[in-house]
């Protein structure tokens, strides 16, 4: 059968290496899988087919360090989770038979008890049998913190195989953003990079397991990873197994491109995330460990782990370029430096060059302040109706004084401006049916918000002050104690600060201990959010899509916003329920609509005024490589998709969510009550966008519509404090519009702007 579409160049900078062990795994795992019944009358596997897959070349290239018992567990890891892809595959998926493989999946997490002396129930198939094995070989010699991440990691493997199944039986192709999220689970990736930490005697440490940079360089591994994986695999998984989770066709149905395209978007989004765990590792992991003081061993262990990811990479590379069980006719293995030696065919220089090169330096390049125009906008067709607070105009006075009072309107804003900003306006259509007390707080929220978003870019991101953005980082997370919430105004010094001092005191006090860490969580990761925009920023870096789509979320304070409203219902409903994927699938895809929506709108005030390189339609523009009326129209179709996925997981995904959960009357209502509430968001959020002066051409130009900073008023939170001075950090520096100067490669020594300041 003719191959659908040519293999493109892959960018891989690494050779891979093979482990010297690798027959010792080859000998061992064949006669593990005959012992757990993997074989011959499996009716899935004989051992011809294990022999071809070849396991053990697969996880010699990817663990090449590893001593020999290492690499047959691990070898064995690998076996039992293809045998379980390809059994759910040949019992479930062929079959269609979704309440089978949801009894079959819902059996599997009692074969990985956190505590061993826990007893398993008698194993009934190969895979709870080969489960129940590994678990036993593996977690002692792991931390229990490792042993909680890795059973999750296993789990969302295991039981996202019914999202497949699910959309196998309605014939449905996922969004692409959506696609990415849900692959990292069933696609097992980051399952894999739990087992590089145990091949690698390279245990996360607990302190930052969760921390963004090394959050990110796990999902950007797992994204690139499965993202490969999908090329080499088209034909075997949508031509012969009818599958419709698979990249390469999500794109090609979006972008309604040809095979060939889509094959070669796929490949230029491979490469973004592997650039992008480049850029991780090189620029914020190092600053985490100096952050977290981490300790010689630790950081070892970090950057053991990294190496780890990398060879992955590498080795996951080769073996598909070699295994049976892929199309590779053909296969680009050349030219190389070391042509003709094992283990080089994923090394290339010549894919370091070419696209990869002209992708990362269309990120790097970008040429502030250009002339773009109004902004273009598409024909939004939200479907739910517009309802506003009857209190708004309440609203609107109170929280225009509390801002007067908290000292908002001292320096980057006016009275004026925020009148024109309305942001009252906004909470009235987010939350129609809150009293006159919710609408005051959730508009001075809004008002919070928006004036740290306006201030972090121009108060710390042109000087390019990181340390001294960490510095009002650090004290904006004091003003919100979790054990004695009115504790926080003790400190608070500057307006920023006495502002979320105040709203933190009137929210989280009457909270319990739960929803007032949840609220704090919610916060903490937008607080984050901001110092990652510098970051960006002072590299003058277009973001990487995924990366960008993922961390908007925060920027935008969307997870702020909903997590207000989760808690409203949090007596009704369970919190499991409300920390499922089914729910954080809704809610991500709502947050993806308001988030490009409010890019569209921004796109000239952002562009053209402020110099920014946080914007949906830039980083589109930026990976596509294509002019701005195109971009607009690749985020209007992400936009619609998004819209799409909420309207299916409202009607076709919730309703069996209620069916898990066993929810009564009330809790039933209480979901419908928070699905109507994230409709309230986006018409309100769409409403105010249209009606405000913040993105119009002639509030941009007049002014009106930008924070500015006024000479001598700005100090920057804990900066007097830390150093004694009422000095204003950025006094008498140029208003926002004086461009900073070039931005190019080779130009950070030149500022114009610095010429001016006295």
């Amino acid at each position: 059968m003719a191959q659908p579409f040519v293999l493109p160049d892959f960018y891989m900078p690494y050779p891979a290496r093979l482990n010297p062990h690798v027959e010792a795994a080859r000998s061992h795992t064949r006669t593990w899988a005959r012992r757990m019944g993997m074989l011959e009358g499996s009716g899935v596997w004989d051992q011809q087919d294990l022999d071809a897959h070849d396991y053990a070349l697969l996880c010699a290239y990817t663990h090449p360090d590893c001593d020999s018992d290492a690499l047959s567990l691990v070898t064995d890891w690998y076996v039992w989770v293809f045998f379980f892809d390809d059994h759910f595959l040949e019992v479930f998926k062929r079959t269609q038979d979704l309440a089978g493989g949801k009894a079959y999946l819902d059996r599997l997490p009692a074969f990985m008890p956190l505590d061993l002396s826990q007893q398993m129930p008698e194993p009934t198939n190969p895979v709870e049998a080969g489960l129940a094995d590994l678990w036993t070989r593996t977690v002692p010699s792991m931390s229990a913190a490792w042993r909680s991440r890795f059973a999750e990691a296993t789990e969302h493997l295991l039981n996202e195989s019914l999202w497949e199944l699910a959309n196998i039986n309605e014939g449905r192709i996922a969004n692409p953003v959506e696609y990415i999220e849900m692959r990292r689970k069933v696609g097992g990736a980051p399952w894999s990079a739990g087992l590089v930490e145990y091949a690698a005697g390279a245990e996360v440490p607990e302190s930052v397991a969760a921390s963004r940079p090394l959050r990110v360089l796990r999902d950007a591994f797992s994204d690139a990873v499965h993202l490969r994986n999908d090329l080499f695999s088209y034909q075997r998984e949508v031509e012969d197994e009818g599958e419709n989770s698979n990249g390469v066709l999500v794109l090609e149905k979006f972008l309604e491109c040809t095979t060939q395209e889509a094959a070669e978007a796929v490949n230029d989004l491979l490469t973004s995330r592997l650039q992008q765990f480049e850029n991780t590792a090189l620029t914020e992991v190092p600053q985490l460990c100096l952050d977290k003081g981490l300790d010689a061993a630790e950081c070892a262990a970090i950057a053991a782990y990294t190496k780890g990811l990398q060879d992955w990479q590498s080795g996951g590379h080769e073996w598909h370029m070699r295994s049976s069980r892929y199309m590779n006719e053909d296969a680009r293995t050349g030219p190389s430096l070391f042509s003709g030696v094992l283990g080089t065919s994923a090394l290339d220089i010549t894919t370091l060059f070419g696209r990869p090169a002209a992708a990362r330096a269309r990120s790097l390049t970008h040429v502030p302040h250009r002339h773009v125009g109004p902004s273009l906008l598409p024909d939004f067709d939200l479907p739910y109706p517009l309802t506003l607070s009857p209190h708004l105009d309440d609203a609107r006075a109170k929280s225009l004084a509390w801002a007067g009072r908290m000292g908002l309107l001292d320096d980057i804003w006016d009275e004026r401006m925020m009148a024109g900003f309305d942001l009252a306006l906004c909470g009235a259509g987010l939350d129609p049916d809150a009293t006159a007390e919710e609408l005051e707080l959730s508009a001075e929220w809004l008002t919070w918000g928006t004036y740290g978003d306006d201030y972090y870019p121009l108060v710390f991101g042109r000087p390019r002050d990181l340390a001294g953005a960490k510095l009002c980082h650090e004290r904006l997370l004091t003003c919100m104690p979790v054990d004695d919430p009115e504790a926080g105004a003790a400190g608070a010094v500057s307006p920023m600060e006495r502002s979320l001092a105040d709203l933190w005191a009137r929210t989280a006090g009457p909270m319990g201990p739960g929803a007032r860490a949840s609220l704090r969580k919610a916060l903490d990761d937008m607080l984050e959010s901001w110092l990652w925009e510098l970051h960006n920023q002072a590299q003058h870096r277009v973001p990487d899509p995924v990366d960008y789509v993922e961390m908007r979320r925060l920027t935008f304070g969307s997870d702020l916003t909903m997590s207000l409203a989760r808690l409203r219902h949090q007596h009704h409903l369970p919190q499991e329920l409300l920390r499922s994927g089914t729910v954080r699938s809704m809610e991500n895809a709502v947050a993806d609509y308001a988030t490009m929506l409010n890019d569209l709108f921004s796109y000239q005030k952002e562009i053209e005024v402020e110099g920014e390189v946080h914007n949906g339609v830039l980083v589109v523009q930026s990976f596509f490589g294509c002019d701005y009326p195109t971009g607009v129209r690749i985020v209007d179709d992400l936009m619609r998709g998004r819209l799409r996925q909420f309207e299916h997981v409202k009607e076709r995904e919730l309703p069996v969510l209620s069916e898990q959960f066993a929810l009564d009357q009330d809790g039933r209502a209480a979901l419908a009550a928070y699905v109507r509430e994230l409709e309230d968001w986006l018409a309100g959020i769409l409403n105010w966008h249209r009606s405000v002066r913040r993105y119009r051409d002639e509030d941009v130009r007049s002014g009106a519509g930008t924070a500015r900073l006024r000479a001598g008023a700005v100090v920057p939170p804990g900066r007097a404090a830390a150093h004694g001075t009422g000095e204003a950090a950025g006094a008498g520096r140029p208003a926002v519009g004086l461009p900073a100067g070039p931005t190019g490669l080779g130009t950070s020594a030149a500022r114009p702007a610095e010429l001016f300041t006295p």
